[in-house]
């Protein structure tokens, strides 16, 4: 689920400084697609740079890249855990996440307080669940 949270924020930075430069020359930002923007900002970076954001952009383009590094190699302390109900229905119990590593296996994985457990090939199918619920939960 880091990793999707990283590439989202990833996307966001992209497509906000992708839509200052068009903006500013007046051009058409590319929309969705991280190496699309990327293509842009580099194509532009020179004009970018000399700009007084330009500390901005790099301020948030290496938090992006700590951001990253930390999502695919974290370190022993660098690991954020997951809480959250869980979202099997009518389950009391909440997720949690533990480090790659840190259980028995040595792979990551997720479970909930109740017993429930997936592995970490189906995070990418929970997170719609855990999303789904926290709107329901915040309607």
């Amino acid at each position: 689920m880091s990793a999707l949270d990283t590439r989202q924020n990833i996307l966001a930075v992209l497509e906000s400084w992708a839509g200052f430069v068009a903006e500013k020359l007046g051009k058409s930002a590319p929309h969705g697609s991280v190496p699309q923007l990327a293509r842009f900002l580099l194509l532009h970076l020179g004009w970018l740079t000399a700009q007084p954001a330009a500390a901005d952009f790099a301020d948030e383009i290496e938090g992006l890249r700590a951001e990253l590094l930390c999502t695919v190699d974290p370190g022993p302390g660098d690991f954020r855990a997951l809480v959250t109900a869980c979202v099997v229905d009518g389950c009391p119990g909440t997720i949690s996440t533990s480090a790659p590593g840190a259980g028995n296996t040595g792979r990551g994985r997720i479970g909930c307080s109740s017993g429930h457990t997936w592995e970490m090939h189906e995070w990418i199918m929970l997170r719609p669940l855990v999303e789904r619920r926290q709107q329901a939960v915040s309607a």
